[in-house]
C-alpha cells in the first residue's frame, strides 16, 4: 500500500482498498510457521487493518476474528466477507466490542502494529486478557527488526534519516530489537519461545516474528 493510499488521523488509518501491504509477502510465511502447533481454537488479529491477513488465514481454514482502531479498515474487512468477525476497537483501551467481550482465543496475532503504539504494553496486556491460557495458547507479534549490524549498515549507507524518518505522519514511534521486545513480553507475563527473521538476509531482516506463551 503506497503512502498515497493511507491518510493518518489520530487513532485512525484511513484505508482506501483491500490490497495486502507489501510486507505481507514475507510476513505471511513466517506467521504460518509460527502458527504450527498452536492450540486449537479461534485466532484474534489485533490491529487487523483492512483484514488482508485475516482473510488469507480464513481462506486457509483458520477461525479468525479481527479488531482495529481504523473504522475504514474494519469496514473494508467486513466487505470482503464474514462481517461479524471484524470490529472497531482502540487497542489501548479495555472496553471490548460486545461480540468478543466474553470470547477467549487460542492465539492472538499482531503484525506490524506494536511499533505504531504510544503504549505497546497496553496491547500486550490486552492480548494476555484475551488468550484462553490453555496449553498451546500463544501470542505472535511481528515488528520491523532492529539490531546492531542492521543499524550499522543503515548508518554506513547514509540511510538513517530515511529509516527513522519523522516526515511520515503516523509512522513508527517504537523501534524494537529482539532483546527489547522479548524483555517487554517477559515483563508483561509472557515467555518468548520462538524467533524468526522475515524479509531480506539474516541479521539485516526487514521484520521479526516473535512467538510467546503465557509464563
Amino acid at each position: 500500500m503506497s503512502a498515497q493510499d493511507v491518510r493518518y488521523v489520530y487513532g485512525e488509518y484511513a484505508y482506501s482498498d483491500v490490497q495486502s501491504a507489501q510486507a505481507h509477502s514475507y510476513l505471511l510465511p513466517a506467521l504460518l510457521k509460527a502458527l504450527e502447533g498452536a492450540g486449537p481454537g479461534p485466532i484474534l488479529d489485533l490491529g487487523c487493518g483492512n483484514g488482508s491477513i485475516a482473510h488469507r488465514l480464513l481462506a486457509l481454514g483458520f477461525d479468525v476474528h479481527g479488531v482495529d482502531a481504523s473504522a475504514s479498515g474494519v469496514e473494508l474487512a467486513r466487505k470482503q466477507g464474514s462481517p461479524e468477525r471484524f470490529h472497531v476497537m482502540d487497542l489501548g483501551r479495555d472496553d471490548l466490542p460486545a461480540a468478543i467481550a466474553g470470547k477467549r482465543f487460542a492465539t492472538v496475532i499482531s503484525t506490524e502494529v506494536i511499533e505504531h503504539l504510544y503504549d505497546p504494553r497496553a496491547m500486550l496486556r490486552l492480548a494476555m486478557r484475551l488468550l484462553d491460557h490453555q496449553p498451546g495458547s500463544r501470542l505472535i507479534v511481528s515488528t520491523p527488526y532492529h539490531g546492531y549490524l542492521k543499524n550499522l549498515a543503515i548508518a554506513l549507507c547514509g540511510k538513517m534519516d530515511k529509516h527513522l524518518t519523522v516526515l511520515w505522519d503516523g509512522g513508527h514511534i517504537k523501534f524494537f530489537s529482539r532483546r527489547t521486545l522479548e524483555q517487554m513480553l517477559q515483563e508483561e507475563g509472557f515467555r518468548p519461545v520462538g524467533f524468526q527473521g522475515a524479509g531480506r538476509w539474516p541479521y539485516l531482516w526487514k521484520s521479526m516474528v516473535i512467538t510467546a506463551e503465557v509464563a
